[in-house]
């Protein structure tokens, strides 16, 4: 895969660079998740010199464009779009590891260059997988998003309505990592979900994201997400807000009459 020849060559680029005082990789290549699908992601920490990230990025490969995203970090589109994900930060930063949630891999795979011991340091102190939500805090953010769905799309923000069910579904996704058992992708749970959760589980899932902006397809999937949710939530939490289940299935079942 191409993938690896750019991981080989952003290694050799960090091992020669003398201004460079630690590299880690994440991601699916170290956890030994990846195909030919997967990006490749780097955090760079760099001394007083800090490099030019467009330059220092033309050394890896060729590549069609880059961009900054929304975090900061420098996307890079490679030949066949393949995907990099690039964080130029200062050595100062590097003890900000710490307050990341959770390792993605063993540290041997994750390190790249530590010229200081201080990313082994920092590394080292995370725990190898999150630390879970309250379940009862988890199903009342799940009914938020799924009341605000249905609230903006009376109002006809049926677009809004859409954004708040990709909430919905991602909030449901962690209610059935966490009463299945498989939390071992908690950080991005939609992750090989088809591979570790139920088939009827995953098509009901399916369901609860609308697929147009039309007022149907919105009530059908706010219905859909109650009909699976309301499950997961008894299963979760011994005392649940019945009144509020009373008023949701009510508003589950509405939409269902008025398909």
């Amino acid at each position: 895969m191409l993938q690896h020849e750019l991981i080989r060559r952003v290694g050799e680029l960090c091992r020669g660079d003398d201004d460079l005082v630690a590299a880690l990789t994440y991601g699916s290549f170290p956890a030994g998740e990846a195909d030919e699908h997967s990006d490749i992601e780097f955090w760079l920490f760099f001394g007083s010199a800090q490099p030019n990230p467009v330059g220092w990025l033309e050394m890896i490969a060729p590549f069609r464009h880059v961009v900054v995203n929304e975090f900061g970090s420098h996307v890079v589109f490679f030949p066949g779009l393949v995907r990099g994900e690039f964080h130029f930060a200062t050595a100062d930063e590097i003890g900000s590891v710490r307050t990341w949630p959770a390792r993605s891999a063993d540290l041997g795979r994750m390190i790249v260059v530590d010229r200081t011991g201080e990313l082994r340091a920092a590394l080292a102190s995370l725990p190898s997988s999150p630390e879970l939500p309250d379940p009862a805090e988890l199903c009342g953010r799940f009914a938020n998003w799924l009341v605000l769905a249905h609230r903006v799309a009376q109002r006809g923000e049926l677009l809004r309505a859409v954004d708040a069910l990709g909430q919905v579904q991602r909030h449901l996704l962690w209610m059935v990592r966490l009463a299945e058992g498989r939390t071992e992708h908690w950080l991005t749970p939609s992750r090989a979900a088809e591979e570790e959760l139920p088939g009827p589980v995953v098509a009901a899932l399916g369901r609860a994201t609308a697929s147009a902006a039309d007022p149907g397809a919105v009530r059908e999937a706010i219905a859909a997400a109650w009909g699976c949710g309301a499950g997961y939530w008894r299963r979760l939490v011994d005392a649940v807000p019945e009144e509020l289940f009373a008023d949701l299935t009510v508003l589950s079942m509405g939409a269902q009459r008025h398909d």
